[in-house]
């Protein structure tokens, strides 16, 4: 992997600093992502921003960590994966959904099952989906709307996911008991 540095308020670009405060009031400490991102602060901003309009976007807190993990899973980003198993509990989203998700089984809910296929189906085929796989969707009671919104999460996922890649960002310490490893590297 590249060597990437984890910056703190001290190392980081000017224009990176501000955006690691933030970071550091909203979590009580710099995460890992975050001290990577920051050597682009452009990355940087956008990933807080993007996160910040996700997560005020119509999605209940289960839907929004449907989309997280549902791309942070099929992505096996072994970073963000433990990190929003934290954030869901911290959420109040029931740990049945969180496993099912990290596990890949189905959701304990038709709804969120229809959204986390939609979802899949949006990654795995680069956002060319049939009519049906749009109409299955739509007929679980989502939007149109709620698809542009899918499309939102995603993106703050590649942001995160392929960083995370790229970097081999170490798992925060707050969330490390939920590390987490695809299933045929997990044995």
């Amino acid at each position: 992997m590249t060597d990437f540095t984890l910056h703190t308020q001290d190392t980081a670009p000017e224009d990176a600093k501000p955006l690691l405060a933030q970071s550091q009031s909203a979590f009580g400490f710099i995460p890992g992502l975050h001290a990577v991102m920051a050597e682009s602060p452009e990355l940087l901003e956008a990933y807080q921003r993007v996160h910040a309009l996700f997560a005020k976007s119509s999605f209940t807190a289960e839907e929004l960590t449907v989309v997280w993990q549902t791309v942070n899973v099929e992505n096996a980003c072994h970073y963000c994966v433990p990190a929003h198993t934290g954030i869901a509990k911290s959420m109040k989203v029931d740990d049945a959904i969180t496993d099912a998700l990290r596990d890949g089984t189905p959701l304990p809910d038709a709804r969120l099952e229809a959204l986390r296929s939609f979802t899949l189906h949006l990654v795995r085929q680069h956002g060319t989906l049939d009519e049906a796989q749009v109409q299955t969707f739509l007929d679980a009671g989502f939007t149109r709307r709620n698809i542009l919104e899918v499309i939102l999460g995603y993106s703050q996922k590649i942001m995160s996911n392929y960083t995370n890649h790229l970097a081999d960002t170490p798992v925060d310490t707050v969330f490390e008991k939920f590390a987490w490893a695809p299933a045929d590297k997990a044995a």
